[in-house]
């Protein structure tokens, strides 16, 4: 076994996905991926559209099974767990930012930078929510902590959920187009944001971007074409 210092956070070998099994139009997205993220790489994944990105960051993140091929994170082999077992392993492990927000209407900023430590802890300690207040503060919020997601615009909406992915301090994060809605500035300073939370606590960074700029600052780019790793 590799020492915990050298073991990659996440493994993927001969990962396969298909749809519509069985049926006249059954069709397989992912053919055979294999690729390793190493604990606090930064990462950018890029490909055109309908190349299987969104798919495979969706097996990369347990929120869907793949058909065939191993998937590990953090050492632990996803097919050997249930339902429970992938949510825990989810929760405790990896911070997600989504091409859409997907935040809770009804709570303020600051209450949905704070809900992945309510979910896992049952309530907000002192601690977590100075961290929430800072995430914000870094991302540019400083004062709208207590607006409702239909207060705050869409880029600024992005940047609440970006927070609440680092408030846990994960060891993996995926973000899917993550500086997509902002402007040239914000995403600069959202990718700085990224980057730092990756120098500072050694959090590995999948980052989905269509942006070449971004890409170029990244540690490496693996290239998704057609359902298959074409460079990495």
């Amino acid at each position: 076994m590799n020492p915990p210092g050298n073991a990659p956070i996440l493994r993927l070998e001969g990962i396969t996905k298909r749809y519509n099994i069985g049926t006249d139009v059954e069709t397989e997205v992912l053919h055979g991926i294999t690729l390793a993220l190493q604990q606090a790489e930064f990462v950018a994944l890029k490909g055109p559209s309908g190349s299987g990105k969104s798919t495979l960051l969706n097996i990369m993140g347990l929120l869907e099974p793949p058909t065939a091929g191993q998937l590990e994170i953090a050492g632990q082999p996803a097919q050997s767990l249930d339902d429970a077992g992938l949510t825990a392993l989810r929760g405790a492990t990896i911070g997600f930012v989504f091409q859409f927000h997907h935040l809770l209407p009804a709570f303020t900023a600051l209450e949905n930078v704070l809900l992945p430590f309510i979910i896992r802890h049952g309530t907000a300690t002192p601690e977590a929510e100075a961290l929430a207040r800072e995430l914000l503060h870094r991302v540019g919020l400083s004062g709208a902590e207590y607006k409702r997601p239909g207060e705050l615009s869409g880029g600024m909406q992005q940047r609440v959920a970006i927070a609440r992915a680092l408030s846990q301090k994960p060891r993996l994060i995926l973000a899917d187009e993550p500086t997509g809605n902002l402007d040239t500035v914000s995403a600069d300073e959202v990718f700085e944001l990224l980057r730092d939370f990756n120098r500072d606590h050694g959090s590995a960074c999948l980052i989905v971007t269509h942006d070449p700029r971004l890409a170029l600052r990244c540690d490496r780019v693996i290239e998704l074409v057609d359902g298959r790793v074409v460079s990495r």
